[in-house]
């Protein structure tokens, strides 16, 4: 039996392929620094992680499985190489996962976890059972990942570190394309370039679906049609056939009273058809999302009517609008956005959800060279929150540089606007100055959860 070891396999990638691989029968070990939700959650299935890294821990693999964040002096990577056992990064080993399998990639600088999450959830629901891996924890499953028994593996196509062009898809889906992750791609045209490599990997005989409405994503349909692959456009709004022949498309949409949206889908793909969607998890975004999925489902010839009643009962992922808890008339809810067009399209969401509340957003922004490159656009992210706490920047990967978040409040033309540098002046001032009926909206890729954790906590 086939044993692989994990380092760094506390991170949503890793700990996602350790899961496909213990469900598929192979022995499964990881490492890492400290234990994270992710990694519990895997020591809860019975495999053996090792807190800290050391040459000892990848004995008796044959293979080892590295996150990109794992240096090349890393102990357990040393100790492999010179033992002869195969090392890899997460973009080569996705790629022999995929071998045999109808690959279905998402990927887009926003929306790609919920949309491949949603895409996982729908085939499931329809009987193909896939395999997939997602970025985040699936809120109908408990799960980021799953090893199933049907020829579709969804996956979530990561841009960063170019760890998508080591996939092997069939289908791919493109949500949008804006400049993001400065450190690895200093400007936007390296970004394009990347996403033209990932649309290069489809066959002959692949799909790429995208969203029209988005110019980057409507820019590699135009490019996927020159190389002779089929394309298939979404969109909410706007004619489509001058970018693609074949559509899925949104009209009438409008909140509902579960907090999402409802609206009619009409493709023309295969055959005419249309359908209604009502959706649980909040925004527009959120549509243009289930569109993408709708794309999917028409272009592998499943029903249209019934990927829209498995819709209705999609509840999100982690972190995503991932509504904490309620107490004294205050709503708690973390979301993942770290770029300026999330930080509007959950804004946006929440508005819509709760349009008579007062909507406090807390903004943990998520490493300096995003900050820096992005200054002007995060600036006027927040139109849509009636106050905003933003905290200082959480490094990442990155080293601690003189720069502060507090230069982009200075900028910001926002009435009330309020830097707090630390998370825990941020718990304490919110919970000092909420009131019954507000809505905290936390927004951050980092640890900046805590602050939701701490004001639940505080509101008795």
């Amino acid at each position: 039996m086939t044993h692989v070891h994990f380092i760094g396999i506390g991170g949503s990638g890793l700990s996602a392929i350790a899961r496909l691989l213990n469900e598929s029968g192979y022995i499964v070990t990881g490492s890492d620094r400290t234990i994270s939700p992710f990694a519990a959650d895997l020591q809860a299935a019975g495999l053996t992680i090792y807190i800290g890294h050391h040459p000892r821990n990848v004995q008796g693999a044959d293979w080892v499985v590295r996150s990109s964040a794992i240096p090349d002096d890393n102990p357990e990577v040393t100790a492999a190489q010179q033992a002869g056992i195969p090392v890899y990064k997460r973009a080569d080993f996705l790629g022999k996962l995929m071998e045999n399998k109808t690959g279905i990639a998402v990927a887009g600088t926003h929306g790609k976890t919920t949309t491949t999450a949603m895409l996982a959830f729908v085939l499931s629901e329809l009987g193909r059972n896939p395999s997939f891996i997602v970025g985040g924890v699936m809120n109908n499953y408990g799960v980021n990942a799953r090893a199933g028994k049907g020829k579709a593996f969804v996956i979530e196509a990561d841009e960063y570190d170019r760890m998508f062009l080591g996939l092997k898809p069939r289908i791919e889906v493109v949500t949008n394309l804006e400049h993001d992750h400065p450190d690895c791609y200093p400007t936007f045209e390296d970004m394009v370039t990347a996403f033209e490599s990932f649309v290069s990997l489809l066959p002959n005989d692949g799909t790429l679906i995208a969203c029209v409405e988005d110019a980057g994503a409507a820019s590699l349909l135009s490019r996927a049609r020159r190389i002779g692959r089929n394309v298939i456009a979404y969109s909410m709004q706007g004619e489509m056939t001058i970018n693609a022949p074949q559509w899925v498309q949104a009209r009438m949409a409008k909140p509902n009273e579960r907090g999402g949206f409802d609206f009619d889908a009409t493709t023309n793909v295969g055959t005419l058809a249309s359908t209604r969607v009502s959706l649980q998890v909040p925004g527009e975004h959120n549509v243009r999302n289930a569109l993408a999925v709708l794309s999917v489902i028409a272009s592998l010839g499943l029903s249209f009517k019934d990927a829209a009643a498995a819709l209705r009962k999609f509840t999100g992922t982690g972190r995503r609008f991932e509504v904490k808890g309620e107490k004294r008339g205050v709503t708690v809810i973390d979301d993942y956005a770290h770029h300026p067009t999330e930080i509007k399209a959950t804004l946006a969401a929440a508005r819509a959800r709760y349009p008579n509340h007062r909507i406090l957003a807390v903004w943990q922004p998520h490493t300096y060279s995003r900050t820096q490159a992005l200054f002007h656009e995060f600036s006027r992210a927040f139109n849509d929150a009636d106050e905003v706490i933003v905290t200082e920047v959480y490094p990442a990967r990155e080293p601690k540089q003189e720069f502060s978040s507090a230069e982009v409040v200075s900028a910001m033309p926002h009435s009330s606007a309020r830097f707090i540098s630390s998370l825990e002046e941020t718990a304490k001032y919110l919970l000092k100055h909420l009131k019954y009926n507000d809505i905290l909206l936390v927004l951050s890729a980092g640890d900046a959860d805590q602050v939701s954790a701490n004001v639940l906590a505080g509101l008795t």
